[in-house]
């Protein structure tokens, strides 16, 4: 689970992560009166969508090609720059092409930035530990940077058992080549960010850019939080902070029915039970010359009705033009699946090519419901035979 900017620097100010005063805004006027509230000659006014790149991206038919963080020198300048953010459609490298609407703004505080840093806290995979990662390379995407300035790029493990120590945090600061009482309030910022990581079950802790400003001060200038989903049964207070308008209608109806679904790009629907076999089986569609459109992960003990939601889901992509189930019963039975595929393709009036492949606990029974649906499904023996015969099936379609 994702949240918003001005959510994230909230929770980081309880850990003592330093972070600029900011108020949210619905609207112009909610806006004009954060500038106020706020005080002071110079704000920032951010659209808070759930992607990065917002400052350098550019709103739809806007002729003035302004991005999504605006400079305003004046409190009519704020109130302008909300009018013209709040209910437009943003696109960043993050979007696509399709945009998010900006539906609320952040006001914050100008700050005199004279150096920009980059520092997020990670799981990383090769030594699956807790890591903290920076770079002088801040306001930049961390990606082009690590591949084209690998050198510049910092990285420090934290052994779990003892935790993030001080000298972790030094020896980051000095190669971020920060001097004097920089040296202090990196330590203790790189600390309270850690904390917070930790504590709260993050995934992701990214701030980019980390400023250092004239006077020394090390702060927060963005701030980008992703929680593990499992873990969030521990933090009702972070559940309260999700928008759902941020979130793919389809994954979030998934959720509601307890499925594990990852929309891509392809146009062969997937539903599997087993995360490993769904892999398995968007692999063997490549393989074929196919396209996954999704990753679709039913669970071991599904019910008829959450197999119904599944392949209702998976047809609502306008991209899918056949759908591929495999299904090995152990805990699942596959005379359920059946009869769930075969309620949900009446439902929706089937109107894809649909290949299922069943193995395992009463597949006898549910390759019989499947026969005597009276409806155009395809069998397979075994998955390199059912991964042929979708692909086959949709390029004949088209």
């Amino acid at each position: 689970m994702n949240i918003h900017e001005y959510q994230a620097k909230s929770l980081l100010a309880k850990f003592g992560v330093a972070v600029p005063r900011g108020r949210v805004a619905y609207t112009p006027d909610e806006a004009e009166a954060a500038a106020k509230e706020l005080g002071g000659s110079l704000w920032v006014v951010k659209s808070q969508i759930h992607a990065g790149g917002r400052g350098a991206g550019r709103f739809q038919n806007d002729p003035e090609g302004k991005g999504g963080v605006r400079v305003s020198q004046s409190i009519e300048e704020v109130r302008d720059n909300a009018k013209a953010m709040l209910g437009k459609v943003l696109v960043t490298k993050q979007t696509g092409p399709s945009g998010k609407e900006v539906k609320r703004l952040y006001i914050e505080e100008g700050c005199d930035i004279a150096r920009e840093l980059y520092l997020s806290v990670l799981v990383d995979r090769a030594t699956s530990r807790v890591t903290v990662v920076a770079s002088t390379e801040g306001g930049m995407e961390i990606e082009e940077v690590a591949a084209s300035h690998p050198e510049k790029i910092i990285k420090e493990a934290v052994d779990p058992a003892i935790g993030f120590l001080p000298f972790q945090a030094r020896k980051i600061a000095f190669g971020l080549g920060l001097e004097g009482n920089q040296v202090k309030a990196a330590t203790k910022f790189m600390t309270a960010m850690y904390k917070a990581f930790t504590e709260m079950d993050v995934s992701l802790l990214e701030i980019n850019p980390l400023v250092v400003t004239g006077s020394g001060e090390v702060i927060a200038l963005d701030a980008k939080m992703g929680f593990d989903d499992n873990a969030l049964f521990r933090h009702p207070d972070v559940v309260e902070l999700r928008d759902e308008d941020e979130e793919d209608p389809m994954e979030l109806e998934a959720g509601r029915h307890e499925l594990n679904y990852i929309k891509l790009d392809g146009n062969i629907g997937c539903m599997v039970n087993g995360a490993g076999l769904a892999m398995a089986t968007m692999d063997i569609i490549k393989l074929y010359g196919g396209d996954p459109a999704n990753f679709l992960d039913v669970g071991g003990g599904a019910t008829k009705e959450r197999v119904t939601a599944a392949f209702k889901i998976i047809l609502s992509d306008p991209n899918v033009e056949g759908i591929l189930i495999n299904i090995f019963g152990g805990i699942m039975r596959c005379d359920v699946i059946a009869d769930g595929v075969v309620a949900a393709a009446r439902e929706v009036s089937l109107h894809v090519p649909l290949v299922v492949r069943l193995e395992g606990t009463n597949v006898d029974l549910g390759k019989k419901i499947l026969e005597e649906s009276g409806l155009p499904i395809v069998s397979a023996d075994n998955l390199a035979d059912a991964a042929e015969k979708i692909v086959s099936a949709v390029k004949e379609a088209k």
